[in-house]
């Protein structure tokens, strides 16, 4: 189909905002899904004996596997039609959850885990490019604001209800959550995809969907050359760290300070709703000129925040769940606008650019419960770990000053 007869975003009318629920419920079983293992984390360690470091490895396995899967992923995206490419991710999504529920030991958890890192690239990095497809102008603003929330209430909703709802439910049997969690993820799909297949959605012919995408060792190396690019990377390593590791590892860093199960699983799922309103409310403050300085503040409340935890549950909890909140996706929003912002580097390069970004994060992804769990292992605690964090958050400080020196330019934003 050429670029004449392809319906244009206002085309669309008001159905794009029915596509566009398509996505944030697809998205919010990515979160869902994503985090179900840790409320659940000492009932699945006690059945099948695993090691708090084991246990890090098997959370860690889906961004290892992520990092593989980035780019391939990012190449069937644009070769599959729009409602295939999410009905797929949501399908491996589900298939994810179901083998957790008939892993027999910590080798066919870990591959059960893995295999959500093949699914969810073809989420996260297909919403953003539907969404982009579908809107333009400011209607695109808002609408990256929508669907960003779907993987955190999903998040939140896992966290909060896994242990007080869902396992009461089923019995207490942590293998029919997750076969519950599956059936959730490829529901979802199949919504979507009936969502999709309406004609004034016209996701693309066969033919503009198989054209291969373009790609070019050389244009990565290319941009990885840049010093700037090299610090933002950087910094997406260690915020996908301190992320990961927290989210993976938080109800049982609370069960450890005196928290029962269900409570410690509630207070959790702060961060995730604090981080549902931080992504609707902090980037509109990021504009060109101020993002180096409130990034400052996000990386400090971060540090702040991992020491805040190591006090007795309190005011200090709550405050610290609330930094954790607003460094979860604000953090990476913001790092990703001085990304794109970046002064020589052509718009067409974005994309590549964005991946290269998730594919480094991602690497921080696998370093965060996997770190933790091995701290927990040696220290009998988790006090080292949350050193740790904090020591973490001190670091992206420095490279945030580190970017300014080196001589960041952010084009001023369009009147």
């Amino acid at each position: 189909m050429d670029e004449v007869s392809r319906p244009k975003p206002a085309d669309l009318g008001a159905y794009r905002w029915f596509l566009l629920f398509g996505i944030w419920l697809v998205y919010f079983c990515f979160g869902l899904v994503a985090a179900s293992m840790a409320p659940l984390i000492p009932v699945i360690r006690a059945e099948l004996g695993i090691s708090n470091a084991g246990m890090g490895a098997i959370l860690g396995a889906w961004p290892l596997v992520y990092i593989a899967a980035a780019i391939p992923c990012g190449v069937l995206l644009d070769r599959l039609p729009a409602r295939w490419s999410l009905l797929v991710g949501s399908a491996v999504v589900g298939l994810s959850a179901l083998l957790r529920g008939l892993s027999w030991d910590e080798l066919s958890l870990f591959a059960a885990v893995g295999l959500f890192g093949v699914g969810g690239p073809l989420i996260s990095v297909g919403a953003p490019k539907l969404t982009a497809k579908w809107f333009d102008g400011r209607d695109r603003g808002v609408a990256i604001g929508i669907y960003t929330t779907g993987p955190a209430l999903g998040s939140a909703a896992s966290l909060a209800l896994m242990t007080s709802v869902l396992m009461p439910l089923f019995d207490q049997d942590w293998r029919m959550v997750m076969f519950a969690n599956a059936g959730i993820a490829v529901a979802a799909g199949v919504a979507w995809f009936l969502l999709a297949s309406h004609p004034l959605a016209d996701p693309g012919s066969a033919t503009e969907a198989s054209r291969p995408a373009a790609f070019d060792p050389r244009t990565v190396l290319a941009l990885l050359a840049r010093p700037p690019v090299q610090v933002l990377l950087l910094m997406g390593v260690g915020i996908f760290l301190v992320n990961h590791g927290i989210n993976n590892w938080l109800p049982e860093i609370l069960r450890a300070k005196g928290l029962p199960a269900a409570e410690a699983g509630r207070w959790a799922s702060l961060t995730q709703i604090v981080g549902i309103v931080g992504s609707l409310v902090v980037p509109r403050y990021a504009v060109a000129g101020r993002r180096l300085v409130l990034i400052s503040l996000i990386f400090a409340g971060m540090a702040v925040a991992g020491l805040l935890l190591l006090l007795p549950a309190g005011q200090a909890l709550v405050a610290s769940l609330v930094l954790l909140g607003i460094a979860r996706t604000s953090a990476t929003a913001i790092v990703m606008l001085l990304l794109l912002d970046l002064p020589g580097i052509d718009r067409q390069r974005h994309g590549l650019l964005g991946g290269m970004f998730f594919v480094a994060a991602e690497i921080g992804g696998v370093l965060g419960p996997t770190t933790i769990g091995l701290l927990s292992d040696r220290s009998g605690g988790f006090s080292s770990s949350l050193w740790a964090l904090s020591a973490i958050g001190v670091v992206l400080l420095v490279l945030a000053g580190l970017l300014a020196r080196i001589g960041h330019r952010e084009r001023p934003l369009p009147r």
